[in-house]
């Protein structure tokens, strides 16, 4: 049961996570890459760490064999 919430809660929050990244409105890519500068890329490590990365696990643990 536990296993199951958890695997949910991560699949919910990796896909928050991914919508807010990629919509252009909430994100001002522009402001960063003049804040940041040669750490920019940093941005997309970071964001593939909770975004898609998350939704792998979530998933990872949503089809674990119960046994």
């Amino acid at each position: 049961m536990i296993i199951t919430v958890s695997g949910i809660v991560l699949i919910l929050f990796g896909l928050t996570v991914s919508i807010v990244f990629w919509l252009p409105g909430l994100i001002d890519r522009n402001r960063l890459r003049t804040v940041l500068g040669k750490r920019y890329p940093l941005v997309y490590v970071v964001y593939t760490a909770n975004g898609p990365l998350l939704i792998l696990l979530g998933l990872l643990l949503l089809a674990r064999p119960f046994s």
